[in-house]
């Protein structure tokens, strides 16, 4: 039986793709208060400029691709089952070749209706007037502060079974998805690439900390896993 390989992915992954890291140093998404165009408010207030923002996020995704370590993430299915959950809201995973990824925080390339639903493929810019079927407001099918996280139950079950754990670009400083950590058996080897690693190698927690940039440190603990289980 191939052992679980779960795989926690965060805004450093994208980065090498070119795609921006929301959030700036001084808090603000794009020049925005992160509150403007990522909650329920913002978008109540000002609908118009919160599906612009989100059109921009998704012409530029189109605009990438997936870099070195997404790719070498899918040679880990060869020999291990792979689960990916990703803080990101990007489709590089998926476009990589990656077959089993959980987003934690919703989709760009998807919208749903204000009223509910099931989310729906979107490719295009979404303004207002865009209605589901039964004419309700569509929107982006992002997760705002304030909203629940609604994979967040799967993602702990999924952790609670890793055989390995792979953090990759990611603070651990976002919650709830920093908790999953708490969720992995206590003898599963943790690896956390990050050029800046806010967490510190920790023998008796098994944790391995190579603080390198996605690219570097993704394919050095990719090429390491195939090895020992060959």
């Amino acid at each position: 039986m191939k052992k679980n390989v779960v795989i926690l992915t965060g805004a450093g992954m994208s980065a090498e793709s070119g795609l921006k890291t929301f959030r700036d140093a001084n808090g603000l998404w794009e020049g925005h208060d992160v509150m403007e165009v990522a909650s329920p408010q913002g978008f109540s207030k000002n609908p118009e400029l919160v599906l612009e923002f989100y059109n921009q996020r998704r012409r530029q995704l189109q605009q990438v691709s997936p870099n070195i370590a997404h790719k070498a993430l899918v040679n880990l299915e060869e020999r291990f089952k792979v689960t990916i959950i990703t803080q990101n809201v990007d489709d590089l995973h998926e476009r990589a070749g990656s077959s089993n990824v959980v987003h934690l925080h919703g989709e760009l390339l998807k919208v749903r209706s204000t009223n509910g639903g099931q989310p729906i493929p979107w490719h295009n810019d979404l303004n207002l007037g865009n209605y589901c079927q039964n004419g309700h407001q569509l929107r982006p099918h992002i997760v705002w502060f304030g909203e629940e996280v609604p994979m967040m139950g799967k993602a702990m079950e999924i952790t609670s079974m890793a055989d390995f754990l792979i953090i990759i670009g990611t603070s651990m400083q976002v919650y709830p998805a920093a908790s999953l950590i708490d969720f992995v058996p206590t003898q599963t080897p943790i690896f956390f690439i990050d050029p800046r690693p806010s967490i510190k190698s920790n023998p008796k927690k098994m944790l391995h900390v190579i603080p390198e940039k996605a690219t570097k440190g993704v394919p050095i603990v990719v090429a390491d896993l195939i090895h020992k289980a060959l």
